[in-house]
């Protein structure tokens, strides 16, 4: 099989795990009696993302090639996931978890070790093409994109999977969607196994013995001395209160989309969007696709700071849309324009500011300045702001049955005014200078 197809099927399965349940998990932990802890659970995968990937980069550094311990990671990730579509099979549909401490347990064990592979994919991906004299510019973002198709492709199938009695499909009345159910979590668990078998097929990439470096250095530490710098300070705050957007939609537009299929208008409750939440959220993967392409252009047009205003302000809309919008006609357009603004909102900041940082940052500490700005924003950021979501949600939305309903709007327009207020910030008082023009 042609190397860069072998690449695209490893990236294709490693996004594919998380697509899985990563927008639909709230809808089931509700009905599992754990609705309060939703904001927790997408916390936790910014918490692992402080430490785990730091510890996983070392071990592929220095013990294991990186292709071997992106599978042994995901057959632990996998394990554990199976371990929750147990638990969750033996309480039954629509029941609540009896152990719910184990089933936590097991899914901090899968988020622990899942979120590493993120990185690893990359690292196995371009060690494997410049081991083959191809070049990683031109040659790796096609195999990206197909992250993104395999994290779609999962989002599609747990919305429109039904699950009735045993393993079969079916299209009975007594049916239960994926997307609502632990079901999610076995297709994840299923996907991990077969990436970790897959990746003991995939070419080797040697571990390289390195020049002894100091403790600091080799977690990354060194990257810190950028606070010294204005100009990078104000640039990893804004990270970490951007990064505090990320998972609020990824949480929660789920459990607000199915909301409205307890309302009481016919024509909303039984609208499509309101009974395909996932499909419709998806949507905003596939702009997030297409939103990569744009960067070049706009970054050449626009520079640094208007991009990242973009960013910004695509989040005000982001959470504005869903504020104003509804399932039913024509409502429904203001959730797909949110959902087309996910992508400009989420990857013209993530994206520009991995340049930016790279553009700033001497050649002997880029690497360690990388992995702090992920760990501003997917770590700190994304940590702090999901379960202040959560706390806001949970103050104005309560669990009747399978839907959490309450003040939907009022919790939108707070995440968009905060939203605003950083971007306004952003705008006054931080100047990139010349450098990252």
């Amino acid at each position: 099989m042609n190397l860069k197809i072998r690449l695209a099927v490893m990236n294709f399965l490693e996004f594919a795990v998380w697509g899985a349940y990563l927008t639909c998990m709230g809808n089931y932990l509700g009905s599992a009696g754990l609705g309060a802890q939703i904001s927790w659970f997408y916390a936790i995968q910014g918490i692992v993302s402080i430490f785990m990937p730091t510890i996983m980069g070392i071990v592929a550094d220095k013990y294991i090639q990186p292709q071997r311990l992106l599978g042994i990671c995901h057959l632990l990730a996998g394990a554990a996931m199976l371990c929750c579509w147990w638990m969750g099979m033996q309480a039954g549909f629509g029941n609540e978890l009896p152990n719910k401490g184990a089933f936590i347990a097991m899914y901090t064990i899968s988020v622990a070790f899942f979120m590493p592979t993120i990185a690893l994919s990359n690292t196995a991906a371009f060690t494997i093409l410049k081991n083959n004299g191809l070049d990683t510019v031109k040659d790796f973002p096609p195999i990206r994109v197909l992250g993104t198709v395999g994290f779609i492709a999962t989002m599609w199938f747990v919305n429109c999977a039904v699950w009735d009695d045993g393993f079969f499909f079916t299209l009975s009345n007594n049916a239960h969607k994926f997307q609502y159910t632990y079901m999610q979590f076995f297709v994840s668990g299923f996907l991990s196994i077969v990436l970790f078998a897959y990746c003991f097929l995939l070419p080797e990439c040697k571990v390289e013995k390195k020049a002894n470096a100091s403790l600091a250095e080799t977690l990354g530490l060194n990257a810190f001395k950028l606070f010294k710098t204005k100009k990078m300070a104000l640039f990893f705050i804004f990270s970490a209160l951007l990064g505090m957007c990320l998972q609020v939609t990824n949480g929660y537009a789920g459990p607000f989309i199915t909301s409205f299929k307890g309302s009481t208008d016919a024509l909303v409750a039984s609208s499509f969007a309101a009974n395909n939440a996932t499909l419709l959220s998806s949507i905003s993967q596939v702009s997030e696709a297409l939103c990569i392409l744009l960067i070049p252009f706009f970054l050449k047009r626009f520079g640094i700071k208007g991009v990242m205003l973009m960013s910004m302000f695509a989040w005000v809309f982001r959470f504005g849309l869903f504020g104003v919008g509804n399932p039913a006609m024509p409502g429904v357009i203001l959730f797909i324009l949110s959902c087309i603004v996910y992508g400009v909102a989420f990857d013209f900041f993530n994206v520009s500011g991995g340049i930016f940082v790279d553009q700033v940052c001497e050649p002997s500490i880029k690497a360690s300045a990388q992995g702090l700005f992920m760990l501003m924003t997917n770590g700190i950021g994304a940590t702090i702001g999901t379960l202040a979501a959560g706390a806001i949600v949970n103050h104005y939305c309560t669990w009747q049955g399978d839907y959490l309903v309450g003040d939907w709007q009022t919790c939108w327009f707070i995440f968009a005014s905060f939203a605003l207020v950083v971007g306004v910030t952003f705008a006054l008082v931080f100047n990139p200078g010349k450098q990252a023009k």
